[in-house]
């Protein structure tokens, strides 16, 4: 079955919390996890619906939560200000290129760039717990 240790993992997160195993969190999830890219809360929603019409957009956004807390997914806030979502679990870190004209994403894996930003915080003596890189401007498809 395809993404079963993200199901396990969400699956004991909700008994941690105490919280209702249901049906419709496990298909939210699901249709998240067939999704490889970076969704709204709308988008997943609209993606949900058609296939379970039952589901409403509160559920959604709830669903959302417990996935960001049990780290199946993390929230990225970006210059429009609109959220988006993105698989975090077994992905390795990347940042982020991002069309101001599109809205598109493209993910980015540097090394040389994590170095240096280790670097950074090493001269600084400051503990590095977490970052996030984005960098904006036009894509190639916009730009031609």
């Amino acid at each position: 079955m395809p993404h079963k240790k993200e199901i396990e993992l969400f699956a004991s997160h909700i008994r941690r919390k105490n919280l209702k195993h249901t049906e419709q969190r496990t298909q939210i999830l699901k249709t998240f996890l067939e999704t490889e890219r970076h969704l709204t809360a709308e988008e997943l929603y609209v993606s949900v619906k058609r296939k379970y019409p039952s589901i409403g957009y509160a559920t959604v956004c709830r669903t959302i939560k417990v996935l960001c807390e049990c780290e199946l997914c993390r929230e990225l806030k970006v210059e429009d200000g609109v959220s988006r979502y993105e698989h975090l679990y077994g992905h390795e870190h990347h940042d982020h290129l991002i069309c101001t004209s599109c809205g598109s994403f493209t993910e980015i894996m540097s090394p040389e760039i994590e170095k240096l930003q280790e670097k950074l915080a090493a001269e600084n003596e400051f503990a590095l717990t977490r970052h996030s890189l984005e960098l904006y401007g036009i894509c190639k498809k916009c730009n031609h």
